[in-house]
Order: C-alpha cells, then structure tokens, then sequence
C-alpha cells in the first residue's frame, strides 16, 4: 500500500502559492536614438513591441495571464541611461483578482534613470476586483536633470457588475530620490471596508481617483503654471459627469496633479491632456500617442 504523503504546512502551501515574475529593461541613447539595449523577463509578462518615435522609444508590456492572483508578485526594473527618451505603458487594465487570506497580490517597480534622461510610465488603469489585496511599491532613482512621469488611475471594482469599493486593501507607495536625496514620499492606504470613504473631505461621491507625478530638478514653478492653466480649461463635455481637480509643487523636485471622477477614462483623458502640455512647454517635445 503506497506511503500517504505528509500534509504541506501553512508556510509551504503560501511558498507554493507565491509566484514572482520579472520584467527588466534597459534603454540607451545611441547615434541620437533611444534603442533597448538590454531585456529580461518570465510568464505572464513581457515586452510584447517598441516604437520609435523621432528618437523617442515607446514599450508596450502585456501581461499574458487573466490578472493578478493572490501570491502573485510582478517585479518592473526600468532603467533609462544618460540623455534616454522611453516611454512605457501596457495593453490593457491591470486587473487584481480576488485574494483570500493570505499575502494578496504585489507589484513593485523600480525606475533608475540616469543624468539627462527622460522616463514616463503611462499605464492603463488599476482595477480591484471584489476581495482584491494589492500592495503596490514604486521607487524613482534620478540623475542630473532627468525627468520621471508616471501617470495612474484607479478604478474601485467592475462597476457593471455592482462592485465598488468592495475589494479588501490597496496599499500604494511612491519613493523618489534625487541622488542619495529623498525627495518625496507617499503612501495611501485604502481599506473601504474600515472606512469611511464617502465622509466629507473623502471620496465623497467620486469612485475613481488619479495622479500625475514629475520629479527632476527641472521642475520650476512654469511647470505648475502650464499644469493648472490645462486644468482650468473645461476638458469636460456637455451632460458628463465634472472631473475634480489640482495641482502643486512638492516640496522639492516635483509636481502632483491630482484627480477625483466617477470614470476612468475622464480621469486618463485629463490627465493626458496635463502630460501632454508638460511635454510641450516644458520638454519642447511633440504629443505622444502610443494607443488609440
């Protein structure tokens, strides 16, 4: 009769459950063109096509999977070299599936770039599914006049199907350094189900809220200017539910534009229209248009 199999403990049923993928690239400026000089990574995510824009390299990333499981960990290490150009984004949604108890989903990035350089991460939204856990890390590293965008928006559930504000915990970081400097810190911690998210000075009536970060040393006070001058214009049509809002200076090196809807796509469509301007006037670099 066949020895039964001793039961997995509690630690090895998470260590199986734990699944890590990788995705590192790294960009260099060569003959006055951006160019990937190097690239790793492991199922489901990948590079799936670059660009070339007059110089500047757009990268694509898929992710081949339904979404983000819970043990799930995708690790993004970007670095853009000296007087770079890239600009990231991915296909679709990031979609956090359902967590039970255990250590949820984690996604972490991590930017180097280098003196010059410029970096701009433009992803499509995050969307938490009923249950979902996401831990979500990001950490900046800026060289002499390097420029750092990223752009974000999160969506609170599938609305259609009458989830909102019914996921367990997002748990969002944001480290930026300037050398050895830190320069900027934040971190926002949402549990809706402890609390409470439609109190005044909250959520309120929004369901989905976005942010647009610039870190360099470039950053003056035009920066702002341009930024609230795009946000005073009504980017809003007829009948559409308003956009909320603002921008200012971080105490050093930085820019935040914040945003507070009720779509996903009014919040990218503002925010686009910020990032846009910034890159004109202050970048003196033409819009950008990776997908339609």
């Amino acid at each position: 009769m066949p020895k039964a199999l001793p039961i997995p403990t509690k630690q090895q049923r998470e260590e199986k459950a734990s699944r890590t993928s990788f995705l590192r690239a790294e960009f260099e400026q060569r003959g006055g063109t951006t160019v990937m000089t190097g690239k790793y990574q492991t199922a489901p995510i990948k590079i799936a096509k670059t660009f070339d824009y007059s110089g500047e390299l757009a990268a694509i990333v898929m992710d081949a999977s339904p979404g983000m499981l819970e043990g799930d960990t995708y690790r993004f290490d970007w670095r853009a070299g000296p007087g770079t150009s890239v600009y990231v984004t991915n296909q679709s949604y990031t979609k956090v599936h359902p967590c039970g108890d255990g250590s949820g989903a984690v996604m972490q990035q991590r930017f180097k770039v280098e003196d010059g350089a410029l970096m701009q991460s433009m992803m499509e939204p995050i969307m938490l599914y009923r249950d979902a856990d996401l831990m979500n890390d990001s950490e900046v590293q800026l060289g002499c006049g390097a420029v750092w965008m990223q752009a974000e928006v999160l969506s609170p559930g599938r609305l259609l199907r009458g989830e909102s504000f019914l996921y367990r915990k997002l748990d969002n970081r944001l480290k930026v350094y300037h050398g050895d400097e830190l320069v900027f810190y934040q971190r926002q911690l949402i549990e809706p189900g402890l609390q409470q998210l439609e109190a005044p000075g909250a959520w309120e009536g929004q369901t989905h809220f976005g942010t647009l970060y610039a870190f360099s040393d470039r950053i003056n006070p035009g920066w702002l200017a341009t930024a609230r001058e795009v946000l005073d214009k009504p980017l809003q049509a007829a009948g559409e539910h308003p956009v909320l809002a603002g921008a200012s200076l971080t105490s050093k090196h930085g820019l935040a534009v914040l945003a507070a809807g009720r779509t996903a796509w009014q919040l990218q469509k503002t925010l686009r229209a910020v990032w846009t301007a910034l890159r004109q006037e202050q970048l003196q670099a033409p819009p950008l248009r990776v997908l339609q």
